[in-house]
């Protein structure tokens, strides 16, 4: 048996990355600190093939962050079927062959945060907006399935991506396409938001947001910004009385989900809540 196992998290830029101070206080909590430690790395595009080869048997699994997500199936000896599916991982996992299987735990954290938040709670949401078409919204598709949405509006600065427009229809998802410029009526109603771009990138859509009319009571949004809280979209929407959801949620259940793939015990939620809210907080 291994007396040090080892984790880290990989992407470009990753200074900021919470994986770090959430997966160690997992450590710290469940017995597993010194011998298990995780670390963070910058890796840039196109690089995480060279970086897992050189690994060594001491690794037991990666997070994979921007811009590295859709490397990972690649990088992977096999992958879960809702890897596959999505079209992305951000987790890989040492087999006991010393492969490499590629996981998805976006969309457990995405689904978990806005549960927590009262998604579904007392009826199933119907109608969803998503902002952005990339690999998290693909993430954010097999999420808001799972919890019952039927309908989804992407709002884009450009063009939708067809993969994510094909990936909604394998969901059974109706779906159209507004560019963030036009009229917000038909999709500013719906039961969830979701903001799945960087920083910055959604503030046309929250100044779209602080012109349209009262948000419909019950109505949830999330952004999946964690750094620089509140985001512009987030305080638009809670301008308008949307309860928000913070990408600190979904990156903590994500993390949790991790923590259970890579160390094969259940993760202290509670405690990850603690320090990873504490964090964004301060």
């Amino acid at each position: 048996m291994l007396s040090h196992c080892r984790a880290a998290v990989l992407g470009s830029p990753i200074d900021h990355s919470l994986s770090p101070l959430l997966h160690r206080a997992a450590y710290a909590s469940c017995g597993l600190a010194p011998e298990w430690t995780y670390d963070a790395y910058e890796v840039r595009r196109g690089g995480l093939a060279d970086f897992v080869e050189g690994l060594g048997p001491q690794w037991r699994g990666l997070s994979v962050t921007m811009p590295l997500k859709e490397e990972v199936l690649n990088a992977a000896a096999d992958s879960s079927s809702l890897a596959l599916q999505v079209g992305a991982a951000n987790t890989l996992v040492r087999q006991g062959d010393g492969s490499w299987r590629g996981e998805n735990t976006d969309v457990e954290g995405i689904r978990a945060a806005l549960q927590d938040a009262g998604v579904g709670r007392e009826r199933p949401p119907v109608t969803a907006a998503v902002i952005g078409s990339g690999a998290t919204a693909r993430s954010v598709l097999a999420a808001l399935a799972a919890l019952g949405v039927q309908q989804v509006t992407f709002v884009v600065r450009d063009q939708a991506r067809e993969s994510t427009l094909a990936q909604a229809r394998d969901h059974g998802l109706k779906s159209d396409v507004v560019h963030e410029a036009d009229n917000p009526a038909g999709w500013v109603g719906a039961d969830v938001l979701v903001s799945t771009t960087p920083a910055g990138a959604a503030d046309r859509v929250a100044q779209t947001l602080v012109d349209a009319q009262p948000a419909p009571e019950g109505q949830i949004a999330l952004d999946v910004v964690y750094a620089d809280w509140p985001t512009t979209f987030a305080s638009s929407c809670e301008a308008r009385g949307v309860r928000v959801v913070g990408g600190i949620e979904m990156l903590i259940h994500q993390a949790a989900a991790q923590f259970t793939l890579m160390t094969g015990r259940p993760a202290p939620l509670e405690e990850m809540q603690r320090v990873g809210r504490a964090a964004v907080s301060g």
